[in-house]
C-alpha cells in the first residue's frame, strides 16, 4: 500500500537531494496558489522537479479520509502534483487511498436499529413509512452519531449577529466532521434513505441544513464555485475523488467506469461540507445538483455546463 504523504515528506526532507527538489515544488505550488503566471523557464523547472522525484515515495503517496493531519497531507500531495491542475479542472487522480484499502469500522448499527424497531413509542410510529426518520432515531442511540449530528445542526442553524446569516465555514466544518468521523452505516442511511412521500423527502433534503450549507441568497456562477473549490486543498481533493469514482462511461452496463457504487456514494458524501456542497433539488425526487447557475458564463459556458453536469446528469451517481 502507498505510504501516506506526511510520512513520505519526512523521508524526503531527510535526504538533501530530495529536499532541494521538494522545496522547488513548494515554490511552484505557491506561485500557482497566488495565481502568478509562470514564464516558460519556470514551468519547465517545475515540471522537471516533479519528474526528478522519480520513484520517490512522495510521488506515489496518498492520504486517508479520516486521518488526523488530513489538510497537511493533502497540501503535500498537491505540492508534488501541482502541474496537474494548472488552469484545468479535470483533476486526473484522487489523493485519497482506495476505499477498499482503508479500514472499515465494525459498528453496532444493526443492534441499535433492532432496538428502534422493537419500540412502540408514539414518537416512533412514523418509522415504518419514513426511513429517514428511522435512520435519525438509530443515529440518536449512538453517542458519537448523536453528538456530531447535534454539533453541526446547532452550528448550521445558528444566527450570527443581526444580519440573520449563518457561519457557512463553521457549518461546513461541522458537516465534514460528521461524515468523516461517524461510520458510514449511519451516515449513508441518513443521507440516502429511500422515500415514498414528500414529508420523508423533505427530511432527507434538509439533512445538511441547506439554508446554511448549500444555498446562497442568489445562485452564484458555477465557475466561481469551482474557483473557490480549487483554492481549497480539501475541496480540490474531494472533487478529484468524485471525478475519479463517479466517472460516467456510456459503454459500461452500470454507466459507471469503476463499477463501484459504494465508492461513488462515498466520494459524493465527501463533497458535502466543501464550497461545492451538493444536495437534493426537491422533496419529491432523488435528483441532486450544485447551488449555482451557468447564466452569464460568456465563452466559458461549455466548461460551466460540464461542472453542473457532473452532478445533475451523472448516470454513475
Amino acid at each position: 500500500p502507498s505510504s501516506d504523504c506526511v510520512a513520505a515528506e519526512q523521508l524526503c526532507l531527510s535526504d538533501s537531494t530530495c529536499n532541494a527538489t521538494y522545496r522547488t515544488l513548494e515554490n511552484c505550488a505557491l506561485a500557482r496558489t497566488r495565481l502568478l503566471s509562470l514564464d516558460h523557464d519556470s514551468r519547465v523547472r517545475c515540471l522537471n522537479a516533479e519528474l526528478d522525484l522519480g520513484n520517490s515515495s512522495l510521488l506515489h503517496c496518498k492520504c486517508h479520509r479520516r486521518m488526523k493531519r488530513q489538510e497537511h497531507c493533502l497540501r503535500i500531495f498537491w505540492t508534488v502534483h501541482s502541474s496537474m491542475t494548472d488552469g484545468y479542472f479535470n483533476l486526473e487522480t484522487s489523493p485519497y487511498e482506495n476505499p477498499a484499502n482503508e479500514e472499515h469500522w465494525k459498528t453496532d448499527y444493526n443492534k441499535l436499529a433492532a432496538l428502534v424497531s422493537g419500540k412502540n413509542c408514539s414518537q416512533l410510529a412514523g418509522d415504518a413509512t419514513n426511513p429517514c426518520l428511522k435512520a435519525t432515531h438509530v443515529c440518536n442511540l449512538s453517542k458519537k452519531c448523536f453528538r456530531l449530528r447535534t454539533d453541526y445542526a446547532s452550528i448550521c442553524t445558528k444566527v450570527a449577529g443581526s444580519e440573520d446569516v449563518c457561519d457557512r465555514r463553521k457549518c461546513h466544518r461541522g458537516l465534514r466532521n460528521f461524515f468523516e468521523k461517524v461510520p458510514e452505516d449511519f451516515t449513508k442511511r441518513i443521507l440516502f434513505c429511500p422515500c415514498q412521500d414528500e414529508f420523508c423527502g423533505e427530511r432527507r433534503r434538509k439533512t445538511i441544513v441547506p439554508d446554511c450549507s448549500f444555498q446562497y441568497n442568489t445562485k452564484p456562477n458555477c465557475l466561481w464555485l469551482l474557483d473557490s473549490c480549487l483554492a481549497d486543498h480539501i475541496c480540490k481533493s474531494r472533487l478529484a475523488d468524485f471525478q475519479q469514482n463517479c466517472q460516467p462511461v456510456d459503454m459500461s452496463p452500470g454507466g459507471c467506469s469503476l463499477h463501484s457504487n459504494a465508492a461513488c456514494l462515498q466520494a459524493y458524501m465527501g463533497m458535502i461540507g466543501t464550497p461545492m456542497t451538493p444536495n437534493y433539488v426537491s422533496n419529491s425526487s432523488v435528483e441532486v445538483s450544485l447551488w449555482c447557475t451557468c447564466e452569464n458564463s460568456g465563452n466559458q459556458k461549455e466548461k460551466c455546463d460540464q461542472i453542473l453536469g457532473m452532478f445533475e446528469s451523472n448516470k454513475c451517481l
